[in-house]
């Protein structure tokens, strides 16, 4: 049996081709997808495909969606209950812990200051804090938060990992309200979902010690931008952005010019070898499928 499986582009095709079992067939776009779509069983949707899932009414053999991101929220809620979400957790991991950690060093270390300096042309020798003996609340203890974990240790800062459930080495989210006051930075690590919207709000953000760091890595309507803009004004609180709500950010919103903010335009996971690392997931799950088994990371529930 072989199982027909849309791609979105040449790469995806090349990899998947090497499966046994697997036909891939590039699609231009989900508002014109091949002929071959009718006796599709997977959809590989585009990378941060969004407000797309009208098209699962052209697939009347839909069993499985396999993302190329790790965040599923564009999906849920959208599609039948005898399809499949499988998200590509494992891929971008690395390179998001990656974003997280150059940020947190540029604050600490005043890199954009020194910058600004320069193209002053002044010679602002001064002082800076540093990441090392920092203790840092990683919120989300899965592939994101355990990369982060490694990287900080390698640092020598002190991080403390929370999720829903304690387990072993990590925290329970119910002891979040005693963690917040202890950590000098707060890293967010979450999937979007319905309990993790404005998980950052007013009351999250009191509870931060002054002058503490917060990290979205996450997606943007985790954090309350209005309660987090309000506390950066005052100058209480820093933070770094990779994601905003509204995104991208329109003309005049008060985030733009918002000081004590690092803010990057959704790139954390933007880097050289983001295909390459995100088909190698894709290719595992797909030959799960194919064997028929369940892919590894099925969203069950609102994950």
């Amino acid at each position: 049996m072989t199982v027909t499986v849309l791609v979105p582009d040449d790469h995806g095709v090349g990899v998947l081709a090497r499966i046994d079992g697997v036909r891939p067939v590039r699609y231009e776009s989900l508002t014109a997808l091949p002929s071959q779509a009718d006796e599709a069983e997977v959809l590989v949707p585009n990378f941060l495909a969004r407000e797309q899932t009208d098209v699962l009414a052209r697939l009347p053999k839909l069993r499985l969606i396999q993302l190329l991101t790790a965040g599923a929220e564009a999906w849920l809620g959208k599609v039948p209950p005898d399809v499949m979400i499988s998200t590509c957790s494992g891929a971008h991991g690395g390179s998001t812990a990656e974003w997280a950690m150059a940020a947190l060093l540029a604050v600490y270390r005043h890199i954009r200051e020194f910058e600004d300096s320069r193209r002053a042309k002044s010679w602002d020798t001064h002082r800076t804090e540093t990441l090392q003996d920092k203790r840092v609340l990683v919120v989300g203890a899965g592939d994101l938060g355990r990369q982060m974990r490694r990287r900080l240790e390698a640092f020598d800062a002190v991080p403390t990992l929370v999720a829903t459930t304690a387990r072993d080495g990590v925290r329970g989210l119910a002891e979040l309200p005693d963690l917040l006051p202890l950590h000098d930075a707060v890293v967010m690590m979450v999937p979007m979902t319905a309990a993790t919207r404005h998980m950052v709000d007013a009351g999250f953000l009191a509870k931060m010690p002054d002058n503490a760091v917060l990290v979205n890595a996450a997606r943007g309507p985790v954090v309350d931008t209005d309660a987090l803009v309000a506390e950066l004004t005052t100058g209480r609180l820093r933070a770094a952005l990779d994601v905003t709500d509204p995104e991208p950010l329109p003309e005049g919103h008060p985030l733009w010019t918002a000081p004590n903010l690092l803010l990057t335009p959704h790139v954390a996971g933007s880097c050289t070898g983001v295909h390459e690392r995100a088909y190698r997931v894709v290719a595992e799950q797909v030959a799960r499928f194919v064997r028929g088994e369940d892919p590894e990371h099925l969203v069950r529930g609102d994950y």
